[in-house]
């Protein structure tokens, strides 16, 4: 045990925070593995690998499932997979950083720069304010949520306890945007049920949103501050305008709603955009009956996401407004990149654009492997890619069908998703020595 403690230590100190962050995620995953494989958590026998991808899709909170969940797993293995989507959701460090500022009312150094990591914070956010509103903010919705699905699902005779189970669970998996339902069509036969459909939207909204958001918003209702911050403003708008677009286009141009009454028509389209957006992962129409101008625009919102810092997965919208406000800029002649007449910072607009490039490369790279491994059509593997690295969760059928070489493309893909593409690249690629090597300058032409 010493041996593995100091070896943890070394790790620790020698390894960047965005290298401990991955291999906390990885551990984790590792963990719900080991713990899925146990034969009294089974209601039937499950193969290694679909208890990892299982695993690796929890902590991700990504929702694809190669075997189904209930009926697979007592409720002993269903408590553990939310226990991984929880974890998963709200960040293993959220966690050891609040018990840290409970008990000792201080943080140390290393927990600073990997919370740093973790989160990217606005200039004038505090840690010590930050952690603790996460916290609470997920009780209280998780809290709210599962009341609201107990009542629900009771109202459509479930027994109280099973009404309880399945309010717990639901709640934490719209909430950390995980997409894990216990049932085996996600919420498509509760398609015209508004208020099931409104909880799961008001949770996947409010985590996805993200938690920069709610403290900046609770600081602002406190009086701590004047003023709400840019950053949250960019969210705002571009979660807003987004997501009344796919709204838009679902209830115009997609079959499958438009026979629909207009009622219940504007519902169905409001949540796929919805859950496509805030990667929550659940569906109430057949995905894989998509047509194919719905697909392509799904793809998109899974590929945008949504917050910062929230539960939610995706490229996010700061990402995407960062990389337009380069275009505009660059094509009016400005020398400075403006956004709704603020400046964004240049080291902001490095790692936008790192995002950018390194998310759709991986995107590239993981549909050009599935297309060697798997028969499905190319549409299909493009959804499914997108699915797992925006850790969404929504399919067109395919993910039970994949081979064991598809599967683990797919695993890594998630694990990829959660930790972030640029914590990722930063925990391989980044080089611990501060030596600077002499370089020649030189011109290229672009």
């Amino acid at each position: 045990m010493k041996s593995v403690f100091f070896y943890y230590q070394y790790l620790r100190d020698s390894k960047s925070p965005q290298f401990n962050i991955m291999l906390g995620f990885l551990a984790y995953i590792l963990l719900g593995w080991l713990l899925l494989s146990l034969p009294f958590l089974h209601k039937q026998d499950t193969g290694f690998l679909d208890n990892l991808f299982i695993s690796a899709s929890a902590v991700s909170t990504t929702g694809l499932v190669t075997i189904s969940v209930f009926d697979s797993y007592n409720i002993g293995g269903q408590f553990v997979i939310m226990l991984l989507f929880q974890v998963g959701g709200i960040g293993y460090m959220s966690l050891t950083t609040y018990y840290l500022l409970s008990t000792t009312r201080k943080i140390t150094p290393w927990h600073e720069k990997m919370v740093n990591a973790s989160f990217a914070l606005p200039k004038g956010f505090m840690i010590q304010d930050f952690i603790p509103s996460v916290i609470f903010f997920t009780i209280i919705m998780e809290t709210f949520g599962a009341v609201c699905f107990m009542i629900s699902f009771m109202n459509q005779g479930m027994e109280f306890g099973e009404a309880l189970w399945s309010g717990i669970y639901h709640s934490v998996s719209a909430f950390c945007t995980a997409g894990f339902a216990l049932f085996g069509d996600s919420f498509e036969s509760m398609r015209d049920n508004v208020f099931i459909n409104v909880v799961i939207s008001i949770l996947a909204i409010t985590g996805s949103m993200g938690f920069i958001v709610v403290t900046d918003i609770w600081n602002r209702i406190r009086g701590k501050s004047d003023k709400i911050t840019f950053t949250t403003k960019i969210i705002f708008y571009g979660f807003a305008i987004l997501l009344s677009a796919g709204t838009l286009f679902f209830y115009f141009a997609e079959p499958l709603v438009m026979s629909l009454p207009w009622d219940k028509r504007l519902l169905a389209s409001f949540f796929q955009a919805m859950t496509a957006m805030t990667t929550v992962g659940f569906n109430t129409i057949p995905l894989g009956s998509l047509a194919m101008p719905m697909i392509v625009l799904t793809v998109f919102l899974m590929y945008v996401g949504a917050s910062p810092s929230g539960t939610a997965g995706g490229m996010k919208i700061t990402t995407l407004t960062a990389m337009l406000s380069i275009l505009w800029s660059r094509l009016r002649g400005d020398k400075r990149i403006n956004f709704l007449n603020r400046t964004i910072p240049f080291e902001r607009l490095y790692v936008a654009t790192s995002t950018f490039i390194l998310y759709t490369s991986i995107i590239f790279l993981a549909t050009f492997l599935l297309s060697f491994t798997e028969v499905h059509s190319l549409d299909k593997i493009v959804f499914e890619t997108a699915s797992a690295l925006g850790t969404v969760g929504v399919s067109m059928g395919i993910t039970g069908d994949l081979s064991n070489a598809g599967k683990i493309i797919v695993i890594c893909l998630m694990f990829v998703g959660r930790v972030g593409v640029l914590t990722f690249g930063f925990a391989v690629l980044a080089r611990q020595n501060k030596e600077k090597t002499e370089s020649i300058e030189d011109d290229l032409a672009i």
